[in-house]
């Protein structure tokens, strides 16, 4: 049965090649001249066949040629309206390469475009139009940053939203090593091994559950990243945030980790949100403390970091400074880590009123970025073995989170109009 039914396909697509060749061909044309980008006037020369890779396999049709005597240049107007100009893939082929290239690994990605549609490319090619679409994405992405930053948006109308959450967090990629040259790792005294991808997402929340927990509204989760400074990405979120109705939020809400940077660009571009630091990073930073005071005593280490857990599950944030604080000075052995971890806390005392924020019925852990970075990031540009350049990273990434915030079939949709 498979045998006959991939018979009775490439029988098909021969037949749908053969019948869209006829379709697309032209004879000469009644304009024998058109205008060039340079500002003179194209000149018809001859009818010319363009091969094209489409979804029933590959095709040949013939067009009117056109040379500008002034640049040299052959501009042709019936491969822009068919979307093939200066591409060896037709509009469907590129946009499978799209969505296999960012979901799997650009040879995977041939694999099954090949095995479901029966369409024969490069692995390159594959990975050449992903990425290509991808870059496309980041430059109408940039042009609306732009804008942003010139205050050119048009302000997005809408009913007022209860609830609006932007979370931010960082993860890191292996780059090829001319990407980290000069760059300091995490450990000091040694070289960078990744870059990071700073990833932000908004989502809305409208209601809460039978016991006062927030609910996030279903398909209202929006991504933005890339491999950029913290500069670059404060615009960039600020942006998605404006797109998705920053300014008709009645409640809106910046929530992540502890890193400062998040916390300068949280206060720079969104003035007088809620800032929350996720509880379970806060927490995790409570056990690592447990960890270095009890190191051979399990059972002493769980007492002492379950009540203090407990105070700062109750926004007690000023006994645990003064805790930690009174341990640096009993363990000078410890004294540095403590200190660090007592500013840590006493840096973000106000971010962790998690009884406050309850109240609200806020949420008070990150883990829509945090899953996030795991789906969007990890399962893609993390695989083993992988390497990847910044800017060929930061256009999956692009492409990637175009998909996954639900846009792609709108952007799709824009470059067949374009």
């Amino acid at each position: 049965m498979e045998a006959v039914e991939t018979l009775v396909r490439e029988g098909m697509h021969r037949v749908g090649a053969s019948v869209l060749s006829r379709l697309l061909s032209q004879g000469p044309p009644e304009q024998r001249t058109i205008p060039c980008g340079c500002g003179q006037t194209a000149h018809y020369k001859d009818l010319r066949f363009k091969p094209i890779v489409t979804v029933v396999g590959p095709v040949r049709f013939q067009r009117p040629y056109y040379v500008c005597g002034q640049c040299s240049h052959a501009p042709n107007p019936v491969d822009a309206a068919l979307g093939v100009e200066k591409q060896e893939f037709s509009p469907g082929v590129r946009r499978m390469t799209a969505v296999a290239g960012s979901d799997s690994n650009f040879d995977l990605a041939r694999e099954q475009i090949e095995l479901l549609a029966a369409i024969n490319l490069s692995t390159k090619s594959v990975e050449r139009h992903a990425e290509q679409v991808g870059a496309e994405i980041r430059r109408i992405e940039q042009a609306e940053i732009n804008r942003s930053v010139q205050l050119q948006l048009p302000i997005p109308m809408g009913a007022p939203i209860p609830v609006l959450y932007v979370e931010i967090d960082g993860t890191g990629i292996h780059v090829v090593k001319k990407e980290l040259q000069g760059r300091a790792g995490k450990i000091e005294g040694q070289p960078a091994r990744t870059r990071e991808v700073k990833l932000g997402c908004v989502f809305t929340s409208s209601s809460v559950d039978e016991e006062g927990n927030p609910i996030r509204d279903p398909h209202s989760t929006t991504y933005t990243g890339a491999i950029e400074t913290a500069e670059e990405f404060a615009r960039r979120i600020y942006r998605e945030a404006f797109q998705r109705g920053w300014s008709r939020a009645k409640i809106k809400v910046i929530l992540a980790d502890g890193a400062i940077w998040i916390w300068n660009l949280a206060a720079d571009q969104f003035p007088g949100a809620i800032l929350i630091v996720d509880f379970y990073h806060a927490a995790e930073h409570l056990h690592k403390i447990s960890r270095l005071l009890f190191p051979g005593d399990e059972a002493a280490r769980l007492r002492w970091v379950s009540l203090i857990v407990d105070q700062l599950k109750a926004g007690d944030i000023e006994s645990i400074v003064a805790t930690l604080r009174s341990l640096a000075r009993e363990r000078a052995d410890l004294a540095d880590k403590l200190n660090t971890e007592a500013e840590y806390f006493e840096r973000n005392t106000e971010k962790m009123r998690y009884p406050k924020f309850r109240e609200q019925g806020l949420f008070i852990g990150s883990g829509v970025i945090e899953a996030g970075c795991k789906s969007l990031i990890g399962s893609r540009l993390k695989q083993s073995g992988m390497f990847w350049t910044v800017e060929g990273a930061n256009r999956i990434i692009a492409l990637r989170c175009c998909r996954l915030s639900g846009r792609f079939e709108d952007f799709w949709e824009g470059q067949a109009a374009a």
